[in-house]
């Protein structure tokens, strides 16, 4: 453990920029982020959602970046915490953020695409402002609910356009127009180049969206505590029947 502020202050420093503010031995990574001391604001807004003792459970942080909610789920007690990131400056962050809280957490290189690797479920998967930075944002659903998910996941994406929720039909006929120009309808906004400056915003769903496909994935929302926010379960099949696993082919130069 480092106990110098200074210490912790210049390893910050050495491992940033920092997209987590978090507060290490009372130095904090990333003071003067521009959502603020993000995402403790966030985390506040549903934290008391969570059970505060979580004794005995499993947990799996999706896109873990430096560890704020993995430290927050080993800090309620759970007995097994796993961050995984494909980053690798994340991960670094992570392990000093644990080692500085003092809070025994593994972490791994991992893509969400890859979760069938682990060969395990988890109590509690946090799939949390991941989703719109993928290129197949579906796909990644699918694999967290076949493989990882055991009953819990706590669901977070940026939301943008309309928070209606439309009454949609189980079928529409081939010649209806008119639903796609409504605001409420699932829409899933593709970003081309860049939104807020990051070249990984793909995908921003509106909220019937977001909430449609949770449900075609096979997720059942049980609680809605914040408004990024979804508690979902694992609950039926999901509407395709389960993820798609192309082939790499051979290449042929």
């Amino acid at each position: 453990m480092l106990h110098s502020h200074a210490e912790i202050r210049r390893r910050i420093d050495a491992l940033g920029p920092w997209f987590h503010n978090m507060e290490l031995a009372g130095v904090e990574t990333a003071p003067n982020h521009f959502l603020g001391n993000y995402p403790l604001i966030k985390w506040r807004k549903f934290a008391e959602a969570i059970p505060a003792d979580l004794t005995g459970k499993t947990v799996l942080d999706i896109g873990c970046n430096a560890g704020f909610y993995s430290i927050e789920m080993k800090r309620r007690g759970a007995a097994r915490v796993l961050g995984i990131d494909f980053d690798e400056a994340y991960l670094a962050q992570a392990r000093f953020a644990a080692e500085i809280a003092n809070c025994e957490i593994e972490f791994q290189k991992l893509s969400v695409y890859d979760v069938g690797a682990l060969r395990e479920t988890f109590d509690i998967v946090l799939f949390m402002g991941v989703l719109y930075h993928l290129r197949h944002p579906l796909l990644a659903l699918d694999l967290i609910r076949e493989h990882v998910a055991g009953d819990l996941m706590i669901f977070q994406s940026m939301q943008r356009g309309s928070t209606d929720l439309p009454e949609m039909e189980e079928n529409y006929h081939f010649w209806t127009h008119d639903l796609f120009d409504r605001p409420e309808f699932p829409k899933l906004h593709f970003i081309e180049h860049r939104y807020a400056d990051d070249p990984t915003n793909w995908w921003i769903p509106n909220r019937a969206c977001t909430e449609a496909m949770l449900r075609s994935a096979g997720f059942e929302i049980v609680l809605h505590p914040e408004q990024e926010v979804y508690f979902c379960r694992a609950a039926g099949d999901p509407a395709s029947g389960g993820p798609v696993y192309p082939s790499k082919g051979q290449r042929h130069d």
